[in-house]
């Protein structure tokens, strides 16, 4: 299935700290253990529905990825150096695969 990432998405993850490549995103993918959650907060709420998993790229940097999949595309809409909570949250909720 493609990535996709728009000019928009590309951009703030430039500007993160440390910035985020599409590399940084597609090893996460690749690397991942655990099932996706569902983002259900209202406002948050997407048609499709916005999906997450925290996972590590090849050196070792933990990311937390949010995504769109229409079936068609993956739509990437962040990925962030994930806290605490999101950590513990998915460490409760997502199965591993």
């Amino acid at each position: 299935m493609k990535l996709y990432l728009s000019p928009k998405i590309r951009q703030k993850l430039t500007q993160k700290t440390p910035p985020v490549s599409e590399n940084d995103v597609c090893e996460c993918f690749a690397n991942r253990t655990h099932a996706f959650l569902m983002d259900t907060r209202e406002d948050h709420k997407t048609d499709p529905v916005t999906l997450w998993f925290i996972s590590e790229n090849d050196y070792g940097r933990r990311l937390k990825v949010c995504f769109m999949n229409d079936g068609q595309q993956i739509s990437i809409k962040s990925a962030y150096v994930p806290n605490a909570d999101e950590e513990r949250i998915y460490k409760k909720f997502a199965t591993p695969m």
